[in-house]
């Protein structure tokens, strides 16, 4: 896969962060992504290791090796180290519903299970997920593909955040009629109101929600289902429902100066925060 000398010829390098100075006046992104010459040179040090361990997922005494959505990682670095970047993103596609979101906030356990971070500093695998992606946009390569034919069936998916979103697409894809059902005024979850700006910008959450209700998947915000909308209702007028609500109760921890005043849960901050920006 890519330059077999690539991993000995070339040294990393990723995305690097704007000046502190720079970036406290805005909410806009804290990175500078790297230009595509980098990338391309960056994908060409993924080595032929006989063993990718980085694209597949493991769990090992409770830690995740790998890739947990078994993304063609090695292939993909090839194609990019060649210039072709069309077909790197229709390998990209084939795992992952929404690499732009990946491609930034994922801890990116594939990058520690790279056969080159054993003697030299991993590939850098991230930059280059979130790089395919954003060119498939640029170049009108994403666009909205519904499914050609119906099965006639309805699903409705409770919540709308990161497996909501997933799990609303993928049902599409199968021909389904989906309705995601989203408690708050926006969709997107952890994803819109959980994840700063700086982190994932909103405007690539909306891009990527406007896309799946041009294949036809129907969203409908600030219901909250229990109560706004009884569960027999749900039950009468789908054939499925799927539970995608969330971790939604933090967790405590009973340690000295809990009790303090000012204290609180990260979603009672970022959300309000989030939400402050946008309206």
């Amino acid at each position: 896969m890519a330059k077999p000398t690539g991993f000995l010829e070339f040294t990393r390098e990723t995305a690097t962060e704007r000046d502190p100075l720079e970036r406290v006046r805005d909410w806009q992104d804290l990175h500078v992504h790297l230009p595509e010459e980098k990338l391309q040179t960056q994908g060409a040090r993924c080595m032929d290791c006989g063993i990718p361990f980085c694209h597949k997922g493991r769990i090992l005494e409770g830690m995740t090796s790998g890739c947990p959505i078994n993304n063609l990682i090695p292939e993909w670095n090839d194609l990019v180290y060649r210039g072709r970047w069309q077909q790197a993103l229709r390998r990209l596609q084939k795992t992952n519903n929404f690499p732009e979101f990946t491609g930034l906030v994922c801890p990116a356990p594939c990058e520690a299970a790279c056969t080159l971070g054993m003697h030299d500093p991993a590939v850098t695998i991230k930059n280059i997920e979130f790089a395919i992606v954003e060119k498939g946009y640029e170049k009108g390569w994403i666009v909205p593909e519904p499914p050609e034919k119906r099965t006639g069936k309805r699903v409705a998916v409770v919540g709308s955040g990161p497996a909501g979103l997933a799990c609303a697409d993928q049902l599409n894809r199968a021909g389904h009629w989906v309705t995601v059902f989203e408690k708050s005024d926006r969709i997107g979850g952890l994803l819109m109101y959980g994840i700063p700006n700086m982190k994932l910008d909103k405007q690539l959450v909306q891009r990527r929600v406007q896309l799946m209700a041009d294949e036809g998947v129907e969203f409908v915000t600030k219901t909250a289902v229990g109560s706004d909308l009884p569960v027999a209702a749900l039950r009468a007028d789908f054939d499925a429902v799927v539970l995608c609500t969330g971790a939604g109760v933090p967790r405590d921890l009973g340690v000295n100066g809990r009790s303090l005043s000012s204290i609180h849960f990260a979603m009672e901050y970022l959300h309000p925060n989030t939400k402050s920006l946008l309206d």
